[in-house]
């Protein structure tokens, strides 16, 4: 049904004399690529927030064609990377002397736990997920909420974590998948916690109103208050 010449298609039409050429463009352009993100300052993809994605996704870009179209100048994506760099520069000065113009380039923080429970107020917040969460929680040896007095999510998507003092943990909805499941509610213990907020509730108060106090969710979890293992 279809005559393709798979080796027209991928040797034949080929000028083998700008074979060299692009191996060259495309050493320079990596180059500048890597010196660019160094002169930014920034050693780690997850140091990165939105703007500097779009600002690397513009180099990105910019540095893609010359190194395999022969009718586009390196220089002419080094004027860009120039002009790039000159508009990055500016506006991250700009925005280390305001507030409100970081906020617009870079987000704003976002608390994600507030007194061992999940903060409501963010939960339709559409970078609001309860297992990016989960996961990131526990690569800091969170084993349950009760454990955290405060966690945030950074501007760069990392979160940033206030635990209580082993003294001072409490119950707390569980983090790891093979805790965290329904209740039955006939057997359970006495000390339960919301699985969408991390309320925790006494099993007589779940029977009685059903739903969760806090978010009106239905879902109960076996609520744990082990101290932190480090």
């Amino acid at each position: 049904m279809f005559d393709v010449d798979i080796k027209n298609l991928l040797i034949e039409s080929i000028e083998w004399h700008f074979i060299t050429e692009i191996i060259l463009r495309t050493a320079i352009m990596f180059l500048m690529i890597l010196l660019v993100l160094r002169l930014s300052g920034k050693r780690g993809v997850r140091q990165l927030t939105l703007f500097e994605v779009a600002i690397i996704l513009g180099l990105g870009s910019a540095a893609g064609d010359p190194m395999f179209q022969e009718d586009i100048p390196v220089f002419h994506a080094l004027v860009v990377f120039a002009v790039v760099m000159t508009i990055y520069k500016t506006l991250t000065w700009i925005a280390s002397k305001s507030l409100s113009i970081h906020r617009i380039l870079e987000g704003k923080e976002m608390t994600v736990v507030e007194n061992g429970v999940f903060s409501v107020k963010n939960e339709k917040d559409n970078d609001f997920s309860t297992v990016e969460f989960f996961a990131e929680l526990r690569n800091q040896s969170v084993e349950h909420l009760g454990q955290v007095r405060t966690a945030v999510l950074e501007t760069d998507g990392t979160i940033s974590v206030l635990f209580y003092t082993d003294e001072e943990v409490k119950f707390g909805l569980p983090l790891f998948p093979d805790v965290y499941k329904e209740a039955d509610l006939s057997a359970s213990d006495s000390v339960l916690a919301c699985m969408n907020c991390g309320c925790i509730q006494q099993r007589d108060h779940i029977l009685k109103n059903s739903t969760c106090p806090r978010c009106r969710h239905g879902k109960w979890a076996k609520a744990l208050n082990t101290r932190r293992i480090v």
